[in-house]
C-alpha cells in the first residue's frame, strides 16, 4: 500500500498534551488551597510565622487594623467607629458552610466582608455572586491562599492579579482590600508579611488585619469563638474587626458562634457592618471593566474546566486500574483452563509438557505439508530460515516453497544457491506479501500448508506439533508459538515479555474462547480448502495475518494455538523498527476489525467470534492504549499534587500483579523468569511508546491515509546455525 501518512496529527497530538498538562497544572495549582490548619502559629497573641523585624513601623503595628500603605506618605491605620462590628470571614467560599452563614446574616439584617481564595471564586461562582447581590463586600485573599510573607514578589502579584480576575469573571467587580493569609492583628506583624504588606500597599490594597482574631480554625467551641469576639471590658462600647473562617475545616461551632454575637450584640445597640462601612471608608468594592471580565470568565472557564477534567481522569484511572487487573485475572484463569484442557485431551507429550490428541491417536498417517516462505530482501537470514525447516523429524513428506517478491538484494540467489532437495523457488515482480503468499499457496502439493516468515527459525519438532492439532476436522487453522531470538539488550528483552506475557497469554484465552483473531505470519499452518473458502490471503489491510484468521473463524472454522510448536523469530533491534513494525500492525489490525465489524451480529460459531474477539480488542487494544497516555499524566499530576505515597504503593501493587502473571506466563511457555527485571522498565518506557503507536493508527484510520508498508531491517540473528546464538 502507497500513499501518504499524516503527519499534522502529531502537532495536534502535542497540542493536546500541552493543553491537557496546563489542565493540570492549573488545577493543581488551584488545589492548592488549603486554608488555614491548626499547624498555623500566629494569632493575636503575635507569634506570627516569623520573627519580629525592627523595621516594622509603630504605626502599623499600634494602630487600627486596616492599613493605607500608599508609597510616599507614612503609613496610616484607621478604627472602626464605636459600637461596630465588622464581622470578617476568610479562606471561602465553601459550599457547605458559607451559604448556611449567608442565611444566618440575611436572617439578622447583617452584611459582612468576605477575603475569599480566587481558586474556590472560580469553583463555587454561584455563593460569590450571591454574596456581592445581598451586599456583602468582598477582600483579596490570594488565589491559593499562599503566605504573602514567605512567596516570591512575583508569586504574590500573581496571586492577587489572579483573584482580581476571578472576582472580575464571576461577579463582575474588583476589590481594593487585601488580607494576607496566615496574618493577624497589626500587633503580630513580621518583618516578611510587613514587606508583603507594604508591596500591596503599593499596588493600591487597603490591607485588612483583625482587632480579634478568634482562632475557630483551631477547633474552638462556639463559647470560645464568643468570648474572644466579644467587646473587650477594657473598652467598653469600642467597634472592632473580628476575623473568622467560613471554610477549611468544620465551621459549624463559627456558624453558632455568628448567631449568637449577631443577637447578642445587635441587643445592646451594636451594628454589624461590612469593613469599608465599619471604619468609613468608600465602598472597597468597583465593578471590574469589560476586559477584565473577559479575561476573568476566561480564566474561571478553565479552572472549571481543569477541574472537570482532573476529575474525569481520576475515574478514569480508576476504570484502567480495574479493567487491567480484570484482563491480568482473565488471562490466567484462561491460560490455567488451556492447560488443562490440552492435557485431558491426551496424547504424546511435547517439550513443554503439554499434550494435543495427534494424527495417529487416532490411527491416522500424518499428512503431507507445503511450507510457503515469502521473501522480500531477507537475505541476511533466509538460508537460517530454509535450513531449519529442512532440519526436522516430521514423519511425513513436505515440501519447502520459498516466493521471492521482487527482492533487490541476493535472496533469491542465496536460495537458489543452496541447491537443497525439497526446496523450490518461485520469483516475482514485488506485490506485496499476500500476493507472494497466494503464490506459493497456489503452487503447493499438500492439503496442509504452512506459512512461515522469512526471518524465522523453527525448532526440529515444530512441525510435528503443527500438524497434530488438523486431527480435529473443525480445525481450520492453527497457530504457533512466536518466540523472540534476538532478546540480548533492554528492547529484545522487553519485546520477548510482551511475546510470552502479552500475545501468547492472550492466545491460550482466544483458544479457549474459540475467537483467535490473529495467527502470526511467523508460523501458522492452514487447511488448503479453508484458505480457498475464505478467498486465499486479502491485501485489503496491512495485517494480512489478522485479516485472514478474522476470516477463517467467521467461516465457522476453529483457530486453535498449539504452545508446543515453537518459531524463533527476529525481532526489530531498535526503536524506530519497532515502532514501524507496530505501527504496521496496529494499523492493519484495526483494518480488519472494521472489515469484520458485521461479525458480532451474525449467528452462531461467527458471531461469538465477533462478539468475544472483537469486544476484547476494542477495549484492550483500542480505546484502553488510547487514553493511558493520559491516565499516566494524571499519575505524574498526583505524585506532584496528591498523595504520592498511595500513588506510589498503586504502581508497585500493580507491577508485582504483573510480574506474578509475568512468571506464571514465563514458566507456562518454559522460560526461566529472571528476564523479568526489566519489567518495571518496560511499564514506564515501552508501554508509552506502544501507546504512541496506537494513536498514530487511529489518528491515521480517522484522516483516511494509506499507509505505506513499512518493511524492516533485518540484523542476521540466524547467520550462524549452530544454535549459539538463539536464547537457551
Amino acid at each position: 500500500m502507497k500513499g501518504r501518512e499524516p503527519r499534522g496529527h502529531w502537532f495536534l497530538l502535542l497540542l493536546g498534551g500541552l493543553t491537557l498538562f496546563a489542565a493540570l497544572l492549573l488545577n493543581g495549582f488551584a488545589e492548592g488551597a488549603v486554608g488555614e490548619s491548626p499547624a498555623d502559629p500566629g494569632g493575636e497573641t503575635g507569634t506570627g510565622r516569623g520573627p519580629k523585624a525592627p523595621g516594622v513601623p509603630a504605626a502599623a503595628t499600634s494602630g487600627g487594623p486596616v492599613l493605607d500603605l500608599n508609597p510616599g506618605q507614612e503609613p496610616r491605620s484607621v478604627r472602626p467607629a464605636n459600637k461596630t462590628i465588622a464581622l470578617t470571614f476568610d479562606d471561602g467560599p465553601d459550599p457547605r458552610w458559607t451559604p448556611r452563614l449567608l442565611e444566618t446574616l440575611r436572617k439578622h439584617g447583617a452584611q459582612a466582608t468576605f477575603f475569599v481564595v480566587g481558586a474556590r471564586v472560580a469553583e463555587h461562582p454561584g455563593i460569590v455572586r450571591r454574596m456581592a447581590a445581598e451586599g456583602h463586600e468582598l477582600g483579596n485573599h490570594t488565589y491559593t491562599h499562599v503566605d504573602m510573607g514567605e512567596a516570591p514578589a512575583w508569586r504574590v502579584r500573581l496571586e492577587l492579579d489572579l483573584t482580581q480576575r476571578a472576582l472580575a469573571g464571576v461577579a463582575g467587580v474588583k476589590t481594593a482590600l487585601v488580607r494576607m493569609p496566615y496574618s493577624s492583628t497589626p500587633a503580630s506583624l513580621t518583618g516578611p508579611q510587613w514587606e508583603a504588606a507594604r508591596r500591596a500597599g503599593e499596588r493600591g490594597y487597603l490591607v485588612a488585619l483583625t482587632d480579634r482574631d478568634t482562632k475557630d480554625w483551631v477547633g474552638a467551641v462556639s463559647d470560645t469563638i464568643v468570648e474572644r469576639a466579644a467587646p473587650s471590658r477594657g473598652r467598653p462600647g469600642a467597634g472592632a474587626v473580628v476575623m473568622m473562617h467560613d471554610s477549611g475545616g468544620d465551621r459549624e461551632a463559627t456558624l453558632a458562634a455568628v448567631d449568637r454575637l449577631l443577637t447578642g450584640l445587635s441587643a445592646k445597640g451594636y451594628r454589624f457592618t461590612t469593613l469599608s462601612r465599619a471604619v468609613g471608608l468608600p465602598p472597597a468594592t468597583a465593578e471590574a471593566t469589560g476586559a477584565e471580565r473577559a479575561v476573568g470568565t476566561v480564566l474561571v472557564s478553565a479552572q472549571r474546566a481543569s477541574g472537570w477534567i482532573v476529575g474525569a481522569l481520576g475515574v478514569l484511572f480508576g476504570v484502567a486500574a480495574i479493567l487491567t487487573v480484570a484482563r491480568l485475572a482473565l488471562l490466567l484463569g484462561f491460560a490455567r483452563t488451556h492447560v488443562r484442557r490440552v492435557r485431558r485431551a491426551g496424547g504424546p507429550r511435547g517439550p513443554g509438557g503439554r499434550r494435543r490428541r495427534h494424527w495417529h491417536d487416532l490411527g491416522h498417517p500424518t499428512p503431507p505439508l507445503s511450507i510457503i516462505v515469502p521473501a522480500y530482501n531477507e537475505e541476511a537470514g533466509i538460508e537460517a530460515t530454509v535450513r531449519s525447516l529442512l532440519d526436522t523429524g516430521y514423519p511425513a513428506p513436505f515440501e519447502v516453497i520459498v516466493v521471492d517478491d521482487g527482492s533487490t538484494d541476493r535472496t533469491a540467489a542465496i536460495v537458489d544457491g543452496l541447491r537443497l532437495p525439497g526446496v523450490r523457488l518461485i520469483t516475482k515482480p514485488n506485490g506485496g506479501k499476500p500476493s507472494a503468499l497466494n503464490a506459493g499457496v497456489a503452487a503447493a502439493r499438500a492439503e496442509v500448508v504452512v506459512l512461515v516468515d522469512g526471518d524465522t527459525v523453527f525448532q526440529r519438532d515444530t512441525l510435528w506439533h503443527l500438524a497434530g492439532p488438523f486431527a480435529d476436522p473443525a480445525v481450520g487453522a492453527v497457530s504457533g508459538n512466536t518466540k523472540v531470538a534476538n532478546r540480548g539488550g533492554v528492547l529484545g528483552r522487553w519485546q520477548h515479555l510482551e511475546y510470552v506475557i502479552g500475545f501468547n497469554l492472550d492466545r491460550r484465552m482466544f483458544d479457549v474462547l474459540q475467537c483467535m483473531p490473529t495467527i502470526p505470519g511467523a508460523i501458522g499452518a492452514f487447511r488448503r480448502q479453508v484458505l480457498a473458502a475464505v478467498g486465499g490471503v486479502s491485501d485489503d489491510t496491512l495485517a494480512e495475518d489478522t485479516d485472514l484468521t478474522m476470516a477463517i473463524c467467521r467461516a465457522g472454522w476453529r483457530v486453535v494455538y498449539e504452545e508446543n510448536a515453537l518459531a524463533w523469530t527476529e525481532a526489530p533491534a531498535s526503536l524506530r523498527q519497532l515502532w514501524r513494525q507496530r505501527y504496521r500492525w496496529c494499523y492493519g489490525t484495526l483494518q480488519a476489525m472494521w472489515k469484520h465489524r458485521r461479525s458480532p451480529f451474525q449467528r452462531g460459531r461467527p458471531g461469538r467470534f465477533g462478539r468475544r474477539c472483537l469486544s476484547y480488542l476494542t477495549v484492550f487494544q483500542v480505546v484502553l492504549p488510547l487514553f493511558a497516555p493520559a491516565v499516566d499524566l494524571f499519575t505524574v499530576y498526583g505524585l506532584v499534587f496528591l498523595d504520592p505515597l498511595r500513588l506510589v504503593g498503586l504502581w508497585l501493587a500493580f507491577t508485582v500483579l504483573q510480574a506474578m502473571a509475568g512468571a506464571y506466563a514465563l514458566r507456562l511457555d518454559g522460560e526461566p523468569v529472571r528476564t523479568l527485571w526489566v519489567l518495571p522498565l518496560q511499564q514506564v518506557v515501552y508501554r508509552q511508546l506502544m501507546y504512541l503507536v496506537v494513536i498514530q493508527s487511529l489518528v491515521t484510520a480517522v484522516l483516511g491515509a494509506r499507509l505505506r508498508w513499512h518493511s524492516i531491517s533485518r540484523a542476521g540473528t540466524f547467520a550462524s546455525r549452530d544454535g549459539s546464538r538463539l536464547p537457551t
